[in-house]
């Protein structure tokens, strides 16, 4: 852990669905404490993370990077709430409001994915890129897209899991696992589809197996029409099932082919290693994203440069 001056002390929060990470630092090097909780219900999972901070240090202000659906309209009664989720318990759960409430500091709030982006940006593989793309595919299939350096937001925050991809119906019978459109990308692809469809967990299948050329595939169609829309200047793919080391280079190949040469750029270099990367934050890249989303916000505040 390193010193750090309380007054550039800022608090970061990633609440996912299994597991929630608390931070107190200003950076990747400057973090001087760190705890990773269970995400149960929100009141227990909510009342650990206001524990964290009261046990250390008051922040400047505090990140938080949540998964979602979630509620980003700065006007909106429902601001910093999750909205309708999956997961039991959480749709409608007031996140930031909480915080600010019983800590009494500032709470700015987007998605984890959103977060991570802020932070690969920051302090990671994104690093001189003036728009990114960052992709994770694990339990949940999410991107957070950064425009001239800001986060998007449209109607709601991007949310390219529900993306619809072509689906090979004879070469994949699986019907898809999302409650809500069954065969979008997240419900082809993520983690839970895998098991489902190969009867076993993605860590499980081994490097030869089939699942990884059809959920390259998947994971390639998806860039390939954020690339053709939004054309970010770099992308970042991570999460839990990008450990198996030979899906990366599958993506890659699988996304040059879809593009076609079509796009004549000096961005898209030959086989796409330096386009297509995989996190230089690894797992923290959404808590040290909700920390750096605190120093923004504190500095467009006018409390102390960023």
């Amino acid at each position: 852990m390193s010193t750090v001056e309380s007054d550039q002390i800022f608090g970061g929060v990633e609440t996912g669905g299994t597991w929630s990470v608390c931070a107190l630092g200003s950076g990747p090097d400057a973090i001087i404490a760190r705890e990773q909780i269970a995400t149960t219900d929100p009141a227990e999972t909510l009342a650990q993370i206001v524990g964290f901070f009261r046990r250390n240090v008051t922040p400047v202000a505090i990140g938080v990077g949540s998964f979602g659906p979630v509620d980003l309209h700065a006007d909106s009664p429902h601001w910093g709430s999750v909205t309708k989720t999956p997961k039991p318990g959480w749709s409608d759960a007031p996140v930031a409001g909480v915080l600010q409430h019983e800590l009494g500091v500032p709470v700015c709030f987007d998605t984890d994915v959103g977060a991570a982006a802020i932070g690969e940006h920051r302090w990671g593989a994104g690093a001189g890129a003036a728009s990114l793309c960052y992709l994770t595919v694990g339990t949940g299939v999410g991107a957070g897209l950064l425009l001239d350096g800001r986060l998007w937001h449209g109607l709601v925050h991007p949310e390219v899991g529900h993306m619809r991809v072509p689906h090979d119906l004879a070469r994949d019978p699986f019907p898809g696992t999302c409650p809500y459109h069954g065969d979008c990308l997240e419900g082809l692809a993520c983690g839970p589809a895998l098991e489902q469809r190969w009867g076993r967990p993605a860590r499980e299948l081994g490097p030869d197996h089939p699942a990884w050329e059809l959920e390259a595939g998947y994971i390639a169609a998806a860039l390939a029409n954020i690339v053709f829309t939004l054309g970010p200047d770099r992308i970042i793919v991570g999460g839990g099932v990008l450990g198996q080391e030979r899906l990366l280079p599958l993506i890659r190949r699988c996304l040059d082919e879809l593009l076609g040469g079509y796009l004549q750029t000096a961005v898209l270099d030959p086989g796409l290693e330096r386009y297509v990367v995989p996190p230089g934050l690894g797992d923290d890249a959404g808590v040290l994203g909700a920390i750096a989303m605190a120093k923004l916000a504190a500095a467009r505040r006018g409390r102390r440069p960023a």
